[in-house]
């Protein structure tokens, strides 16, 4: 590598020895950590499958950037934390970049902003049809074995607009414009299986129902005996999911909002653990199991509702259920729906790490489609995290102990919280948003060489996260091609 001094750039602040800033003609790049996660991503196809359903209607011999080139460019610089078109005018020459596109570095650069802005606004509805299918797809490539229960998780969350994006609308309770995504995730590997964009004042459960029988479709077709379980918040606890859920013979548990009658129905129970937790101090939580029918209800249903008292007041929440052993366990019951919270975390990835509120392009469908890559940048780091996972310790490994030795599903709320942290400490990769990979893997600057039979990628011996990149690298070599290449 040779380098040159820069005239004029230079720091006195030392004191001892002046500090001088000298230019590079080697080629660098600060994303060198992207590697493995491209290595990883041409195990399992999940980029070049995601590509493989858009439409092409270019003629082949005048396209200089493929879709696949393309869609790669912006699935990477999502997880590498560049979520506008604009970054590409530079990373468009980023020689780690080019690898990532199956280019040298020294090779054609990558597709500019406008040219990206132009792929994105070209897609149709009948592309966005096909990602679905690819979702549903790739998930259930994920399984090695034929899963025997399955449980979805699904939500909704504020996608807030800043320009006249097409059915932005102004939405009283978030008090933004703003688009309102549906997102069903997998809670058994945290895999999105299903995303839809929708206008901004929607109800939360705005075509949830359809979406759900596509989704059980899909899967009882190759998996026609798996056990499937449905959650989600008050905003899909409406009799419509109630109905389609008995329909499609699913387990349920949605939330419900507190309202007066509820209340009354606990009160007795919440003097009671009020009472319990000023005699001991110690945290107190007690359940309701009943029948219930609100009056727009067609028939009632069951009900479980957490009475808890502790040092920070009182807290009730309910649950509507069609699950088996409801008022035996009405404990466990609520504690599985709390569980939903995991499947939450991961939309928090995808809207805050991952910036899929950053749907900026005018047409709906252009940011439907974006909303595909964000989701497809988030599924292939749930993916790769499993993948390079160490394997789960038992509880008491950690430090919780309980009566008789437990699955870490088996645990109590408190419990399983207690767990899941100490897990995040032992295995920060694992269990670490997008956030902790940039900061221990992805962002790393290399120097690029290009040899006559080789590209060598040279990072700094010192760098503190040496090991991760070498584990990860070494656990993605040792593993086959999971998913054969297209014929």
């Amino acid at each position: 590598m040779s380098s040159h001094a820069v005239d004029g750039l230079a720091f006195d602040f030392l004191g001892s020895k002046p500090i001088e800033l000298e230019l590079s003609t080697s080629p660098l790049t600060s994303d060198a950590g992207l590697l493995p996660i491209r290595q990883f991503d041409e195990r399992i196809r999940l980029t070049e499958q995601f590509a493989d359903a858009l439409d092409d209607p270019r003629l082949a011999r005048s396209t200089v950037q493929s879709r696949l080139v393309m869609a790669r460019q912006r699935i990477f610089g999502i997880i590498a934390d560049y979520e506008d078109q604009n970054d590409h005018d530079t990373l468009r020459t980023d020689p780690v970049f080019k690898l990532l596109a199956v280019r040298e570095p020294n090779g054609t650069d990558l597709a500019s902003q406008p040219t990206l802005s132009r792929f994105e606004n070209s897609i149709s509805i009948e592309d966005l049809w096909r990602l679905r299918d690819y979702l549903i797809d790739t998930f259930i490539q994920s399984f090695s074995e034929p899963p025997t229960h399955l449980t979805i998780d699904m939500d909704a969350f504020d996608d807030p607009t800043h320009g006249r994006q097409q059915l932005t609308m102004f939405h009283g309770y978030y008090e933004q414009h703003q688009y309102l995504p549906i997102v069903m995730t997998c809670a058994e590997n945290d895999a999105v299986m299903l995303v839809g964009l929708r206008h901004g004042t929607c109800h939360a459960s705005l075509g949830a129902d359809d979406d759900l029988r596509f989704i059980v479709m899909r899967l009882r077709a190759i998996w026609p005996d798996v056990q499937i379980t449905v959650r989600g918040d008050s905003g899909f606890g409406v009799p419509m999911m109630y109905e389609v859920c008995r329909e499609l013979n699913l387990w349920f548990t949605f939330g419900i909002g507190m309202n007066p009658r509820l209340k009354a129905r606990s009160d007795e129970l919440l003097a009671k653990v009020q009472k319990q937790f000023e005699e001991t101090g110690a945290p107190q939580r007690e359940f309701v199991a009943a029948e219930y029918q609100a009056e727009s209800w067609p028939e009632s249903q069951r009900i479980v509702i957490k009475v808890e008292y502790n040092e920070q007041g009182s807290n009730r929440r309910a649950v509507v259920t069609n699950r088996d052993g409801w008022k035996v366990l009405p404990g466990a019951i609520y504690d599985d729906y709390a569980l939903r919270g995991e499947s939450e975390n991961r939309n928090k990835e995808l809207k805050c790490e991952l910036k899929a509120d950053r749907l900026s392009d005018h047409r709906f469908m252009a940011n439907f489609f974006r909303l595909y890559l964000h989701v497809t940048a988030l599924n292939l780091m749930v993916r790769l995290r499993r993948a390079t996972a160490s394997p789960e310790p038992a509880p008491s490994d950690l430090g919780v102990h309980t009566s008789q030795e437990l699955a870490s599903e088996s645990l109590d709320e408190p419990q399983r919280k207690t767990f899941f942290n100490r897990r995040r400490e032992r295995d920060a990769m694992a269990e670490g948003f997008a956030c902790t990979w940039r900061t221990r893997l992805i962002k790393v600057a290399a120097e690029i060489v290009v040899r006559a039979r080789r590209v060598i990628v040279r990072v700094s011996s010192s760098w503190p996260h040496l090991g991760e990149l070498k584990r990860i690298t070494e656990i993605i070599s040792r593993n086959p091609v999971l998913i054969p290449p297209a014929d």
